[in-house]
């Protein structure tokens, strides 16, 4: 645009002229002439700051001899100036002071900046310092100066402040160079100052205040201006108060703040020191800028805004504008915040006024990729170094593009480009990145081809139009066939007809208008054949969150989202049973962690739980029992969600989704028994024989638990074992006898698995597996149970006892177990009499518990079955573990098979085809449970492994019992 050779004379005479000047204080500061080319550098590359030295000489030998860095940090900005204005005795003389101390730190800064002695984050940081300072620096010295006169306003917690709320890059600390301040006053109470003879009311007071200090800040005077001050972001804008007391703040927010309010409240600061008073406000404005609740409410007003933003783009043309062009700083800055309010209530670390900051966390939250963020964060430092360079060319709030020469040659020299249009070539690529990524921000949900769609269109016809059910089964004949179109017209109608009997309110009706037509397209693509059982599965979905429109809304917003409800409801009856029951879990869909790779072994799930747990219970006070409750039972509801949907993806076989599942339990029960160990000892104190860290008690588990092999909505077979002293009793001040401490201590774990909450029951659970079945106490002594494991036990008990581990508890008692069960499993017994028992208890099982009537395979007590294989493995360990003592050492079917196999009762070919068995049949139970059916249908497959399996039972059991009956 312009050449070299124009723009050096230019530069040249206006240097030249501005050096006469300084030289000519030499005399006064003769270190000038030592600092000659850094001097001449400055005045070419910013006529403020040429001016500002050459007119004042005083202010160029501070900067000089501190060598650029005059209290460049906060707490000496504010020390400093408060130290000048304590001589100062006249409101004239503090918007002097004020206006000199900003000008020469301004020069500083700049001078900084445009030589690049420090970063462009560095430089947003200390504009935003020298902000605070001299804002409080003049509100403290009003506010004494004030107080003289009519007295101090006295609160509970003290003198009452004015306090100041500093808006937009100001409240981030990301203020610009020559900036305008966004500002909002407020005080805690009405009331009047303590002054002995003309109290004033409060009110008028900080009028007073507010009104001065604006004055002392905005005031154009022969030294110029601190700031430009905006005060319309205030409650009610131009036409409301200057400064509201905190009721009055609190009900505006409550029932009048919009959207826009809130975004803007994302970065608002408070200057004030903190104190109570600070803590106040705080609590008033943090419900109102993020809801607790993942809310999608908020994107149509984030649409609103991105769409004003876009008409004012293409109205205004402002091409040539870095902050506000397409592109531009104000994109970056509304892509973050649009996050902030949609997830910053459940995330709190994205409850940050630092752009930088909370774009880092999108990454970390998995919402943005690293390399789009590292981009963005770049493209945005890019325009913010060039926003300063133009800004502080002559200290004007400017954004624009220059046209002039001079300024063109400052901003290509210091943004480091050879010439100007190489500068304005990467300004256009920058933009341009950074404007593609505002676009894909809160698109329209039918963006994506849906709106010229033919079958989006008939969809909308469908949910909209009156028509019969000829009519649409015409409209749909090529996705669906005739019997189906009728069957989903009866279904489309009954679900209209139902939703007339919900009070949905307007907003609600709106957003089904527009999410039924999408459901009903997405359907049609993925499941045109599965839609008679389909639909009907999402119809229970969304009947379950009408009155909740907050989630309607998120599956009207994310077309990703309403598409893994759908695929996970075609494929799951107990998933969409989860959903309908619990639809918080609506929120994991939102980033489907299941279709990344997944963590399967078990000690690395069970870490990996156990951490994210704790991150989980981070918001929740210890103390808070109920919301702990039902934090637990959120967070396995989401945990569980993931593995089933991993295991209708594929990604995880039969035996890793019963690790995981085990694994999840196991962290769950660990978390139960701290709590309650906590919440019984702070009642009773801790049985005095214990030493520092111990319980004293174990939890053992029985069954699928002991297993590894718990499944969808399986119970928690368990066992409560102590070891306490008969005369040991606890420490607090209502002492109780150790017995019954542990007795209240099983009650209280009881309590917290079993107690129903919003979301559910954490586990159910059974102790009928513990000594004297429902008859015995919930806590056994270690010997007690010994001895009943000895004398008193059935042999179905000892068949218990083989899939029994300890599972949280402390090591001398776990130990304790592990010999009691290796003695009694390790016991030689008769192999006649415990054929008998296993048979015998076998047949009563399957008498009681099969349904010879029904039509299909109950998989785990039909013959051939889950069952038969688990009493197989029983029968073996318990006929031999005192020949071969390895086989004690599992808990689980398959190593048992394997360690049988190891000691040669089994070949290797049987125990291949008893394993592939055992999780075929297993695979097929977990799906049946998936799907919300109890029976499977006989199918060749089967019907082979049923087979296999009573051959091995035949030759394993059938076999011996045959023959001990003939002798």
């Amino acid at each position: 645009m312009s050449t070299e050779k124009t723009q050096i004379p230019i530069i040249q005479e206006n240097v030249e002229r501005r050096w006469q000047s300084i030289l000519a204080a030499s005399e006064q500061f003769p270190q000038f002439s030592d600092y000659q080319d850094d001097i001449k550098q400055i005045l070419a590359l910013s006529p403020f700051v040429g001016e500002l030295i050459a007119t004042q000489p005083k202010v160029l030998a501070e900067i000089l001899e501190h060598q650029w860095h005059i209290h460049a940090d906060a707490a000496s900005l504010c020390t400093l100036l408060a130290e000048q204005l304590e001589n100062v005795e006249s409101e004239p003389n503090l918007l002097a002071a004020l206006r000199q101390f900003r000008q020469t730190h301004m020069a500083a800064l700049a001078w900084r900046d445009l030589t690049h002695r420090q970063t462009i984050e560095t430089s947003l940081s200390q504009v935003s310092q020298l902000a605070d300072a001299l804002i409080m620096g003049a509100y403290h010295w009003l506010y004494a100066n004030l107080c003289e006169r009519h007295g101090t306003p006295q609160g509970p917690f003290g003198p009452q402040p004015m306090l100041v709320l500093g808006m937009g890059k100001l409240g981030g600390h990301e203020l610009n160079f020559s900036s305008d301040i966004d500002l909002i006053f407020a005080y805690p109470l009405k009331g009047e100052t303590d002054h002995p003879r003309k109290p004033l009311e409060n009110q008028p007071f900080f009028t007073k205040l507010a009104q001065k200090l604006i004055a002392a800040l905005n005031k154009i005077t022969v030294h110029g201006q601190v700031f430009r001050v905006d005060m319309r972001l205030r409650p009610f804008g131009e036409s409301g108060p200057l400064v509201a007391h905190f009721g009055a703040l609190e009900d505006y927010y409550q029932d009048q703040g919009r959207q826009w309010e809130r975004y803007a409240m994302i970065k608002a600061r408070i200057l004030n020191p903190s104190c109570r008073y600070t803590e106040q406000l705080e609590s008033i404005l943090q419900p109102f800028i993020y809801r607790r609740y993942l809310d999608f409410t908020t994107l149509d007003a984030i649409r609103d805004m991105k769409q004003l933003i876009n008409k004012e783009l293409r109205r205004r043309q402002l091409h040539n504008n870095i902050k506000l062009g397409p592109g531009g700083i104000r994109e970056v800055e509304f892509f973050a915040q649009s996050f902030q309010l949609i997830h910053g209530g459940r995330e709190a670390r994205l409850q940050s006024r630092q752009l930088i900051h909370v774009l880092h966390q999108l990454v970390e939250l998995q919402l943005i990729e690293q390399d789009d963020i590292d981009t963005l964060i770049t493209d945005y430092y890019f325009l913010r170094k060039a926003e300063h360079t133009l800004q502080q060319f002559n200290d004007q709030q400017t954004q624009l593009l220059p046209d002039e020469p001079w300024p063109q040659h400052v901003l290509t020299q210091v943004m480091g480009f050879e010439d100007y249009a190489s500068f304005l070539a990467e300004l256009e690529q920058v933009m341009g990145r950074i404007h593609a990524q505002f676009n894909q921000l809160v698109a329209e949900p039918g963006d994506e081809a849906q709106q010229h769609d033919s079958l989006f269109t008939r969809c909308k016809d469908a949910w909209v139009v009156t028509m019969t059910d000829v009519e649409f089964s015409q409209l749909f004949e090529t996705e669906l066939a005739p019997d189906n179109a009728r069957i989903l017209f009866d279904q489309l109608s009954d679900f209209r007809q139902s939703l007339s009997r919900h009070r949905i309110g307007q907003k609600g009706e709106d957003t089904l208008a527009k999410l039924i037509p999408e459901l009903l397209y997405f359907m049609l693509q993925q499941c045109p054949g599965d839609t008679v059982i389909l639909f009907p599965r999402l119809c229970s979905v969304i009947s379950a969150i009408t009155g909740r429109t907050t989630y309607l809304d998120l599956l009207h917003e994310n077309p990703n989202v309403l598409k893994q409800l759908i695929k996970l409801c075609a494929r799951s009856e107990w998933i969409t049973e989860q959903i309908r029951s619990f639809p918080l879990l609506l929120d994991e869909l939102l980033t489907p962690l299941y279709l990344q790779q997944q963590q399967t072994d078990i000690t690395l799930c069970f870490a990996e739980y156990n951490d994210e747990l704790r991150q989980a219970l981070l918001r929740v006070e210890p103390d808070d029992i109920e919301q702990l409750m039902e934090q637990w039972r959120q967070f396995k509801l989401s945990q569980q969600l993931r593995i089933a949907a991993s295991d209708i993806s594929g990604s995880l076989p039969v035996a890793k989704v019963s690790d995981k599942l085990t694994a999840l339990a196991e962290v769950m029960l660990h978390a139960v028994l701290n709590s309650a160990w906590g919440q019984v000892t702070e009642k009773f104190g801790a049985p005095g024989h214990l030493q520092e860290g111990e319980f004293g008690f174990l939890i053992i588990g029985y069954g699928k638990l002991g297993g590894y092999e718990l499944g969808y909505g399986s119970d928690l077979d368990l066992v409560f074992l102590h070891n306490a002293p008969q005369d040991s009793i606890t420490n607090g001040k209502k002492a109780i006898s150790a017995q019954q401490f542990y007795i209240k201590l099983s009650q209280r774990i009881m309590h917290l698995l079993n107690t129903k909450t919003m979301a559910g029951q954490l586990y159910e659970t059974d102790l009928r597996l513990r000594p004297s079945g429902n008859s015995g106490l919930l806590c056994c002594h270690e010997n007690g149970f010994a001895h009943y494991q000895e004398n008193e036990a059935w042999t179905w008990e000892h068949q218990a006892l083989v899939r029994a581990r300890s599972i949280v508890g402390d090591t001398a008692l776990h130990d304790s177990f592990m010999r009691i069960r290796q003695t009694i499993l390790q016991r030689q017994r008769t192999l006649p009499a415990l054929v008998e028992d296993v048979v015998s208890m076998r047949e009563k099982m399957r008498q009681h518990l099969l349904d010879t009537k029904a039509d299909g395979l109950d998989l785990k007590q039909c013959e051939g079955g889950i069952t038969d294989i688990e009493f197989m493995t029983q029968f073996w360990v318990l006929g031999y573990a005192h020949q071969f003592p390895a086989l004690v050492k599992w808990t689980d079917n398959l190593r048992i098979i394997d360690t049988v196999a190891d000691v040669g009762l089994l070949s290797p070919e049987q125990a291949e085809t008893l394993q592939s068995a055992y999780l075929t049949l297993r695979d097929h139970y977990h799906q049946l449970t998936l799907s919300g059916v109890k029976l499977a249908s006989q199918t060749d497959v089967l019907n082979e492994i049923r087979q296999q399996v009573s051959a091995l039972w035949q030759s394993c059991l059938g076999d011996k019992r045959t023959a001990d009956n003939k002798e």
